[in-house]
C-alpha cells in the first residue's frame, strides 16, 4: 500500500514543537513539514498575506507530496486561513491549533492565567471566541509579544532571553497565592522553544502549557487511515528561506538528522 505523508507547515521552525508532539503521537507516520521562513513572521503580516501563504502552501502539498492530512502548525495562520482552506479542501482533514487556553483553565487553581501570542493571534475574531467561550472559568492576562518569534527563529539569544524578561514582567506577579499567575499560555508555536527562559522568569511553581500534545491527539483522530506500517515513519523537512537554521534547529530540538530542502513557492 502507498505510504502518503502528514503535512506540516509553519512560518518558521516553530511549528517544530508540533511536529515533535505528532512524531510521538504517530510514530510510524511519513511527514513532510515546510518552514515558511522566507515569508516570516506570519504573526507580524497582515491577514492577506498569511492566507495567500496558506493557500500556495497547501496547494503544494497537495499537488507535490500528496498528503492524507495537513497540520497548520502555526496560530496565526490557523486563525487566519483555516476556514478558508477546509472550504477549499472539503475532502482534506486540516488541523489547526490555538492557544490552550482549555487545558489552562483545567490545570489553573487561582484562575489567573497568562498567555502570550503574537499580536495578530490576539486580535483575531478565533481568539476572542475562544475567551468568550470560558467567560467566568478564568481571568486571562493576554500579552502580545513583537519580536519574540522573530527573534527565536534567528536564535538570537541575547534578545530572546531579554523579551522574555520583558513580556513576563509585564503579565503580572507569577506564584501560586490568591490573587497570583499559576499558569502561563505559550500561543505561538515559536514560544516552547523558550520555555528554558521563561520558566526562570516565572518560577518552577508556575505551569507552562502549550498546544503541542493536545493538536497531536486531534490529528490522531482525524486521519482517515493510518499507517500499517512497524517501521518508524519517515520526514522530509523543506524551507523557503535559509536552509540552516531550519537545520540547526531540527537537531537540536528533534534529534533529526537528515537534510533540509529548500522550496520556491
Amino acid at each position: 500500500m502507498k505510504r502518503t505523508p502528514i503535512g506540516v507547515f509553519d512560518s518558521g521552525i516553530g511549528g517544530l514543537s508540533i511536529l515533535r508532539a505528532l512524531r510521538i503521537e504517530l510514530p510510524h507516520e511519513d511527514f513532510v513539514y515546510v518552514a515558511d521562513s522566507g515569508h516570516a513572521p506570519y504573526g507580524e503580516r497582515d491577514n492577506a498575506h498569511v492566507i495567500q501563504r496558506s493557500r500556495a502552501i497547501t496547494a503544494h502539498l497537495r499537488a507535490e507530496c500528496d498528503i492524507k492530512a495537513l497540520v497548520i502548525a502555526c496560530n496565526t495562520a490557523t486563525a487566519a486561513a483555516i476556514h478558508l482552506l477546509r472550504a477549499e479542501h472539503p475532502d482534506l482533514p486540516i488541523i489547526g491549533v490555538e492557544p490552550a487556553l482549555k487545558p489552562a483553565v483545567t490545570h489553573s487553581r487561582t484562575r489567573r492565567i497568562g498567555v502570550m501570542a503574537t499580536r495578530s493571534t490576539l486580535g483575531s475574531a478565533k481568539f476572542r471566541a475562544l475567551v468568550e467561550s470560558l467567560t467566568g472559568q478564568a481571568d486571562f492576562i493576554c500579552q502580545p509579544c513583537d519580536g519574540l518569534a522573530d527573534a527565536i527563529e534567528r536564535e538570537d539569544t541575547t534578545k530572546v532571553i531579554a523579551l522574555c524578561a520583558y513580556y513576563t514582567g509585564a503579565i503580572g506577579q507569577f506564584g501560586t497565592d490568591s490573587g497570583q499567575i499559576d499558569t502561563l499560555v505559550l500561543g505561538c508555536t515559536h514560544y516552547p522553544f523558550a520555555s528554558e527562559h521563561l520558566s526562570k522568569r516565572v518560577g518552577p511553581d508556575v505551569r507552562l502549557i502549550d498546544n503541542g500534545e493536545p493538536v497531536a491527539r486531534q490529528t490522531h483522530r482525524m486521519l482517515k487511515s493510518l499507517s500499517s506500517s512497524e517501521v518508524p515513519g519517515r520526514y522530509v523537512l523543506f524551507t523557503t528561506g535559509e536552509r540552516t537554521s531550519l537545520q540547526r534547529a531540527a537537531r537540536h530540538w528533534l534529534a533529526l538528522e537528515g537534510p533540509v530542502e529548500s522550496l520556491s513557492i
